[in-house]
């Protein structure tokens, strides 16, 4: 199974009690033999032109009122990242995967490399930070960080964190005893994990990662508009229903207002811009104009 899946799966079924893992694990089963008995669906799931935010829309509208909301959470994000091809066969791993947490609890982890690891911890951040208010990130970043700063300054406490052959009790142990209420409860759970779901070895590492991690999951969670007139509440909420589907999360919107654009909106959000301003257009049919009259001048000049 996909390492960020795997992450994301054990936060989700870490949550519930046993009777509730165990009904999701026969709902991720019933789903599995649901799809495999029913072409149009398969060949839906496996449709490598479909994108992953769009298969993992469409896919939580089919779910929805049908199953648990863990089991619509987990079939969602697995449609999203995980590649079409193997999207069908990950549903058996899922309903395995509960059955295994549900029997040996915190003991489901095999050994991965170093990046494949990590990914196991950023997909479990992934869920963590799924329904966390905006405003918290940054702390959340902040007590990572010093957390990371503390382990790499502290020999006694680094030589215990990083030795792979010290009990898993006492390591998560040690780290909830210094951390404990100080921190974020968001922060002490990702910590923990760290321990538990990254590699011994790579526990700076893993937590210098976390931190840009959390940071740029928080850059995708809040769309910066630029728009030349206010957006009135119907605009906001139609503007964040696009976001939301074009980048499969929740968003929130931070509007400055700018006349000098014109008309329209300019959207930027995590590494993606989306301008369709007034002046931007006429940027582009300017540039668009010149170039054209560069080509055109080239042509019939008479030399």
């Amino acid at each position: 199974m996909l390492a960020q899946l795997e992450g994301y799966a054990y936060a989700q079924f870490a949550a519930l009690d046993a009777a509730a893992l165990e009904a999701v694990g026969v709902e991720l089963a019933a789903l599995e033999r649901s799809v495999l008995s029913t072409p149009e669906l398969r060949a839906f799931l496996s449709d490598t032109s479909i994108n992953g935010v769009t298969r993992a829309l469409i896919l939580s509208e089919l779910l929805a009122d049908k199953v648990r909301a863990t089991t619509s959470r987990v079939v969602t994000y697995a449609a999203q990242h995980v590649p079409a091809p193997e999207v069908v066969t990950t549903l058996g791993a899922l309903a395995h995967f509960a059955r295994v947490a549900s029997e040996a609890g915190t003991d489901v982890f095999v050994n991965l490399s170093l990046l494949e690891a990590r990914r196991r911890v950023n997909g479990y951040a992934d869920a963590v930070l799924e329904d966390l208010d905006v405003a918290k990130f940054a702390d959340v970043e902040n007590e990572l960080n010093a957390w990371a700063r503390a382990v790499e300054s502290n020999d006694d406490l680094r030589r215990l964190l990083l030795d792979r052959d010290a009990p898993l009790a006492v390591r998560r142990g040690t780290t909830q005893e210094l951390l404990g209420s100080r921190v974020n409860a968001t922060t002490l759970q990702l910590a923990l994990f760290v321990i538990e779901g990254g590699r011994p070895r790579d526990v700076v590492g893993t937590l210098d990662a976390l931190v840009n991690y959390v940071a740029a999951a928080r850059d995708w969670r809040v769309a910066r508009v630029h728009s030349a007139r206010e957006l009135d509440a119907t605009s906001r909420e139609q503007l964040v229903t696009s976001l939301t589907a074009l980048t499969g999360k929740s968003v929130e919107l931070q509007v400055d207002q700018d006349a000098q654009l014109l008309g329209g909106v300019l959207v930027e959000i995590g590494d993606l811009r989306l301008d369709a301003t007034t002046r931007g257009r006429l940027g582009a049919l300017r540039e668009s104009v010149n170039s054209s009259h560069f080509y055109e001048s080239a042509l019939t000049r008479n030399d």
